[in-house]
């Protein structure tokens, strides 16, 4: 089973009267359990990609599966509530509530779910700020925080729905070398703990080097696919560019 499956999607914008072709044709499928880098330029489109995957957009045209279920033509409400249960997400601004807690923000995905009692919440809240070491900060608020800190709880607040995907975009840009290195280990040991799908949107080669799956996206296109076989990265063109393959290899391999 594909935890996600794309088949034949593009996503079109209107741009005044003119349209604007974001992703054309993407063909993609990721396993259950992979730590994976989207990666491209600004503008390439991989972010609108994993827009798609995180059911906030919908393709212009194609399909697009979660978990084997086919989430195109789903009302606004049906795709809340798939979110809600299936896909945590972590941002590059962390997009904490600043009024509330470390506790609170962990909480909050949970309050709209009926299948989670006050009791179970509050469980899985002191849970996932122990997973993230934040148990001693769980009354302060963000701007008591440091940055790392306050990714952590994003994390901390991804996990709590238990969610099988969680997607991050550019979550260390926003943070020095050394935090950043801390969250990408943190996020690579909760990967490996939990078997949760981590599905990056990034250009940062710190997250690329710690990625086990490559989609590397220009003009809207996948170009470049790659698989970690140990150490090393197993490439395979996708459509032609301009970047060698030796290139790409390199700069993965960090």
């Amino acid at each position: 089973m594909s935890v996600v499956r794309i088949e034949h999607v593009c996503k079109d914008y209107l741009l005044g009267e003119q349209k604007v072709q974001a992703l054309r044709d993407i063909n993609l499928s990721f396993d259950p359990g992979v730590f994976l880098a989207i990666a491209g330029p600004s503008g390439s489109g991989k972010t609108t990609l994993l827009n798609l995957i995180g059911c906030i957009d919908t393709p212009s045209s194609g399909k697009i599966y979660i978990n084997d279920q086919d989430v195109s033509g789903r009302t606004p409400d049906q795709l809340a509530d798939l979110r809600a249960r299936t896909i945590g997400f972590i941002f590059q601004t962390f997009n904490l509530l600043p009024v509330l807690s470390a506790a609170e923000n962990v909480e909050y995905p949970l309050l709209h779910r009926k299948d989670v009692s006050p009791k179970e919440r509050q469980k899985r809240v002191a849970y996932f700020l122990d997973i993230v070491g934040l148990s001693r900060y769980a009354e302060h608020r963000p701007n008591q925080l440091s940055g790392g800190q306050r990714q952590r709880v994003a994390i901390a607040r991804a996990l709590a729905i238990r969610p099988s995907i969680v997607l991050a975009d550019e979550p260390t840009a926003n943070l020095d070398h050394k935090t950043g290195e801390e969250i990408l280990l943190l996020m690579k040991k909760i990967n490996r703990a939990f078997k949760t799908t981590f599905i990056f949107s990034t250009h940062d080669k710190r997250v690329i080097a710690k990625a086990d799956r490559l989609v590397r996206v220009e003009d809207g296109a996948v170009s470049l696919l790659g698989v970690r076989s140990h150490s090393k990265w197993s490439l395979a063109r996708h459509r032609p560019v301009e970047k060698s393959v030796e290139g790409e290899n390199n700069a993965v391999q960090g």
